[in-house]
């Protein structure tokens, strides 16, 4: 004959029916208070101050936080170009650069870059008024770049004429 499993576990079987109802009691617990938070869960749907954020201000608030706001600003800075100095100076400049407060913009040619030199009182004044949050202390104006034609890491000052 077989011996009871209580037996074979070396189980104390005065023990045993406490220790399986403590642990049927104690989840019979834990089903309660999930079912008692689904239901007000349920009950306060829709109520104020329980409405999810939506995106663009869960997004603002990452924003400030996490110090974007002046690439943010400069990006919507780059994107309306054409509406803070016209479309044709927008057709031939672009924003360059922006570091420690100093605005570079880039121009096709010379002519373009004396034109945007002459407005840059009026561009300061536009950006500070339009876009609050970049913090611009200088607009510097170029034309375009020219190539260097250096090879190498070497620079010979007079390379053909021989001392």
């Amino acid at each position: 004959m077989i011996p009871p499993i209580a037996d074979q576990l070396h189980l104390d079987q005065r023990r045993l029916p406490a220790e399986v109802f403590n642990r049927l009691a104690s989840r019979a617990g834990a089903y309660k208070d999930w079912k008692a938070r689904e239901e007000s869960a349920w009950n306060n749907f829709g109520k104020p101050g329980r409405d999810p954020g939506k995106l663009g201000g869960v997004m603002s608030v990452i924003a400030a936080n996490g110090q974007w706001t002046p690439h943010l600003k400069l990006a919507q800075l780059r994107n309306h170009w054409d509406q803070v100095v016209g479309p044709d100076i927008a057709n031939h400049s672009v924003v360059a650069d922006f570091r420690d407060g100093i605005l570079t913009i880039r121009t096709e040619s010379n002519n373009w870059a004396t034109t945007l030199t002459y407005l840059i009182p009026e561009l300061t004044a536009t950006i500070h008024e339009r876009l609050k949050g970049l913090d611009i202390r200088e607009i510097r104006v170029t034309g375009p770049q020219s190539h260097n034609f250096k090879k190498g890491n070497r620079r010979y000052p007079n390379r053909y004429m021989r001392r």
